[in-house]
Parts: structure tokens; C-alpha cells; sequence
């Protein structure tokens, strides 16, 4: 598989960011120390996804600093095949430690317990794994940390910045595009947005539509919606992927962008060009490289018996405020983005 990062002179630096946060938690010398013939499998949400690459990405490059061996799982966004593929590594000793994207981390929780038995350390990547979704802390034995946001705190902030440009539109028509509402998560975020805009009398949810983390679908739903509400004054998306067709879509049906607030998340490098040029206004910040390093750094870390942080928030470890715009980036130009789209 190709992945999207290549040896390009950024990745100093965001190495060198890695390194410190490793050396601020105790974890980066005592890492390199005994990490020899380790193997640690990551298993993707879906491996065609940028996130997930640029993550796998930060996982490799880590991992042959200190001559780990690294292996990669494709979920295809089915949680059942995930289930399945956390068994089968636990079954043939395939791993001596796991990072895990989970699908669902309610349903993934069972075959975590069965990792923790056989004394393989889980590292949860972006969500945490068990019942309880917007709780970073360690639910289930066996995971020792989990490397993400909180999911209703980033949500509630971009609703927030909706709220805020329909303040003197009144009607104040918004579109909410999630991924799917079957995934755990995206029921969460939208969940979230609604805490906010439900405030607002002014502020009319005119669709909520399911992009799937696609562009050519987000496109296709934004059609259909502008078939029904031509004017829209804001889409709130959990995706950058998505406002790439929502944009498209716009443009197509002959209307202004411009004026049109349009939030993502993932802190993708589209999102960023897009932002400072003016075409989008937000998107949650995403640093899948770094996290995929500290993600290694954590798993020897356990594996050599260190103690390591119960949760690794990038919220409060990003190098920018979780909700990046237009005047955040006129503040840190030289900042670049750790993934495409």
C-alpha cells in the first residue's frame, strides 16, 4: 500500500515534536531500550483512509528508529472483520503489542479483554475502547492508553463557531454531515452539534446527511440536499473529506462558497490550503503522524514494564488550539499539515 507521507523536510520537525512530548512522559529513552524483535500490529479503521495512513506512517518510521517490527490490519470500516482480526492475531501470536483504530468500541471491548489475557498492551488510537465513548482513561484491561480527543469537547467547539456565524441570520439554515450514523462516534459528534444548535431558534437543521468519509458520496448527498434547501448557510461536518464534495457541490449548483461556513475536522492539508485561501472556515485539528509515533513509543513502553500515561490528549499536546481557522493560521504560517485528505 502507498502511503501518502514520504521523507519530506517537515517530518523533522514533527519528530522532533514527538521526542520531546516522549522524553515530558518518561516513555522515549526507556522505548529504545529493549525494543528489539518486537512486532506491533496496528489495526486500521480502513487503510485506504488518509488518517489511517498518515498514522501507520508515524508507526513505521518510529518503529525502525528503535528496529521494531510493525504489521498493518485493514478493518474496512466493519467492525465485525476488526473483531475478528484482533482474535486471529491474539490466536497465532502474531503481535506482541496492539494499536487500535477502533470501529466500534463498545462491540471491540470483548476481543481487547482477550488481547489483555494474553498479555498483549493495547494502545487505542482516536477513540477509546468500552462503554463509556467520550472517556479517554483506560476502560478495559489490557489498554493502557489511549492517544485522541474528546470527541463531545471538539464537537461542542465547532458547533460552537456555527452558532456563532448564524448569530445575525435568521433563518440560519444548516446542514450536519456525519460519516454514518451506525458508527458509535459519528452518533456521538452529532449528538454534540445538536447540544448546540438546538439553542438556537434562529438556526434551522435543514439535513442530516451521511457522507461515509468520502468525497464523491459527500457530493452526491449535497446535491440532493440543494435540490430541496438551495440556501444553506452552513454545513458542519466530522470530516474534511467531506466539504472536498460539499464544495464541489456548491459550485456546481452556481452558488457563492464564500459566505457559506463551512467546518470539518481532521486537520487535513487540503483543509489548511483551503482555509487560508479563504474557501473554508474550520476544521478540528488532526496530527495522525505524531500520534502514530507516540502510539509505538507507548506500546514499548508497556511491553518494558515503564509506566505510561493513561491518556496521551492531543488536545492539550498540539501545537495549535483544536479548532484551527483563518486567524490561527495567519498566527502560525509556517505550520503544515501531517496528513492529505
Amino acid at each position: 500500500m502507498t502511503m501518502i507521507r514520504d521523507k519530506s523536510p517537515r517530518f523533522p520537525c514533527a519528530k522532533a515534536r514527538t521526542t520531546l512530548l516522549a522524553t515530558l512522559f518518561g516513555i522515549g529513552t526507556a522505548a529504545s531500550v529493549q525494543a528489539q524483535d518486537r512486532t506491533i500490529a496496528f489495526f486500521a479503521s480502513i487503510s485506504q483512509n488518509g488518517l489511517n495512513q498518515a498514522m501507520y506512517q508515524g508507526m513505521q518510521d518510529r518503529a525502525a528508529e528503535l528496529g521494531v517490527r510493525t504489521s498493518l490490519y485493514d478493518g474496512q470500516f466493519n467492525p465485525g472483520l476488526q473483531y475478528s482480526q484482533l482474535e486471529d492475531v491474539v490466536a497465532g501470536n502474531q503481535a506482541d503489542a496492539a494499536v487500535v483504530f477502533p470501529i466500534d468500541s463498545v462491540g471491540i471491548a470483548g476481543a481487547a479483554a482477550e488481547m489483555a489475557a494474553a498479555g498483549v498492551p493495547i494502545v487505542a488510537m482516536m477513540f477509546p475502547i468500552g462503554p463509556e465513548l467520550d472517556r479517554l482513561e483506560p476502560q478495559v484491561p489490557g489498554v493502557v492508553t489511549t492517544i485522541g480527543f474528546s470527541t463531545v469537547g471538539t464537537s461542542v467547539q465547532q458547533a460552537e463557531d456555527v452558532a456563532r456565524h448564524c448569530a445575525d441570520i435568521d433563518p440560519c439554515n444548516v446542514v450536519v454531515m456525519v460519516g454514518r450514523m451506525v458508527y458509535p462516534f459519528d452518533q456521538l459528534r452529532f449528538d454534540a452539534y445538536a447540544s448546540v444548535l438546538d439553542q438556537h431558534p434562529n438556526i434551522h437543521l435543514v439535513a442530516t446527511v451521511e457522507g461515509n468519509y468520502d468525497p464523491s458520496t459527500a457530493l452526491a448527498v449535497m446535491e440532493d440536499v440543494l435540490q430541496a434547501n438551495r440556501e444553506v448557510h452552513a454545513v458542519l461536518s466530522v470530516a474534511d473529506q467531506h466539504l472536498i464534495g460539499v464544495e464541489i457541490a456548491l459550485e456546481a449548483a452556481g452558488i457563492d462558497v464564500a459566505p457559506v461556513y463551512l467546518s470539518g475536522a481532521g486537520g487535513a492539508s487540503i483543509a489548511i490550503e483551503a482555509i487560508r485561501e479563504g474557501r473554508w472556515d474550520a476544521t478540528v485539528g488532526g496530527f495522525p503522524y505524531t500520534m502514530g509515533r507516540i502510539a509505538v513509543d507507548a506500546a514499548i513502553a508497556s511491553l518494558n514494564g515503564d509506566t505510561v500515561p493513561p491518556v496521551h490528549d492531543m488536545e492539550a499536546l498540539a501545537p495549535l488550539p483544536t479548532i484551527i481557522d483563518r486567524a490561527i493560521l495567519d498566527a502560525h504560517p509556517e505550520f503544515e499539515a501531517e496528513w492529505l485528505q
